[in-house]
């Protein structure tokens, strides 16, 4: 194990504690959370933040990403969402590690230290592309297979690579459940309450919007976060070494993008054509999974009872209570944590 590890998890002995407790809790979680149980769970106080970040080349792109846990250990793949970064794993990896998975939390493209390789580079936000990253950064660190977990763009980014490469992810945990988009799909107007839960999308997709959040980035991620988890109350120290990430320099091109592509505003990358005609099908996932949701959770998302069919393989879903928010994994470690432990025996 690198001394850069090591270091990390010294950092992290004061969350270490977590892990005894998030043992007690699997002895319940396995005796009581059936499909559609409700788990019970204290929100995080923690401040502490990833001070090890590495940086490799994969693909297009130079990848920032934490890594603790012993190398020789089953691989996790922790996936942030927008707009948001790694610190929304910064209590799961350590309970993680400490079960002795080797724990790997990159910045996405757009976030963080993570930039393209060359400004020749479509500023591409598209879902294929996100997910194919992440194949390249397992190619690069030599992960054959991963449990790949995560939440908003992440989840959605662990769903592709489980349709995609499913030989290359060991099981999934997802917060929300299937979130694989169709631009053609997405094009069908929702009944106006549902329009409006997605005000920031019709936002971007103006050059106005565009020219708002490159102005009031920090402003707009805030209002995000208050409105996703109304409940959540964070501190400012704790959102602020988040909203740092949105400051790379590529973040309000990917977003933009991203929101527009969606509704068929915005062109893909020809490379990406086939997968994107393979994802339009919304092909079942066939590996282990584990879907989640908060009981508080302010932003749009699906009925677990909407998804619940695309999942073939071993499948169980669990609904978190105690006013848990959008940013499940953040608000709600220890009940992530053990998803991941639990999904990796089905």
């Amino acid at each position: 194990m690198s001394n850069e590890i090591d270091h990390t998890r010294r950092r992290f002995l004061g969350v270490a504690a977590l892990a005894v407790a998030t043992a007690e809790l699997g002895l319940a979680t396995l005796a009581n959370a059936q499909s559609g149980s409700a788990i019970t769970t204290a929100k995080s106080g923690a401040s502490e933040s990833f001070d090890a970040i590495k940086q490799v080349k994969a693909g297009v792109l130079e990848i920032g990403y934490a890594e603790i846990g012993p190398a020789n250990g089953t691989a996790v793949l922790l996936l942030h969402g927008w707009p948001y970064d790694i610190n929304s794993f910064v209590d799961v990896a350590p309970i993680l590690a400490t079960a002795g998975f080797r724990v790997i939390v990159p910045h996405l493209r757009g976030y963080g230290t993570t930039h393209f390789l060359s400004a020749k580079t479509p500023r591409n936000g598209q879902q294929s592309a996100l997910a194919a990253d992440m194949i390249n950064l397992m190619d690069v660190l030599k992960i054959e297979k991963a449990i790949v977990a995560g939440y908003d763009w992440g989840a959605r980014t662990a769903n592709i690579m489980a349709v995609l490469w499913p030989e290359r992810c060991k099981a999934m945990v997802s917060v929300s459940g299937y979130l694989i988009g169709n631009p053609e799909v997405n094009k069908k107007p929702l009944p106006p309450k549902a329009e409006l839960d997605w005000w920031y999308q019709f936002y971007f997709a103006t050059e106005r919007g565009r020219l708002g959040y490159a102005a009031h980035t920090h402003d707009f991620a805030r209002l995000i976060w208050e409105t996703a988890s109304p409940t959540w109350k964070f501190d400012d120290a704790t959102f602020n070494r988040s909203a740092a990430s949105l400051d790379n320099a590529d973040h309000v091109a990917i977003t933009i993008h991203n929101y527009r592509w969606r509704l068929g505003l915005a062109e893909g990358e020809a490379k990406y054509k086939a997968f994107e005609k393979k994802l339009a099908m919304a092909p079942a996932i066939t590996i282990p999974t584990i879907t989640m949701e908060g009981d508080a959770n302010g932003a749009p998302h699906p009925h677990p009872s909407a998804y619940a069919d695309k999942f073939s393989g071993k499948y169980e879903h669990r609904n978190i209570s105690g006013g848990i928010g959008h940013n499940l994994p953040q608000e709600a470690p220890q009940a992530f944590a053990q998803a991941v432990m639990d999904v990796a025996k089905f």
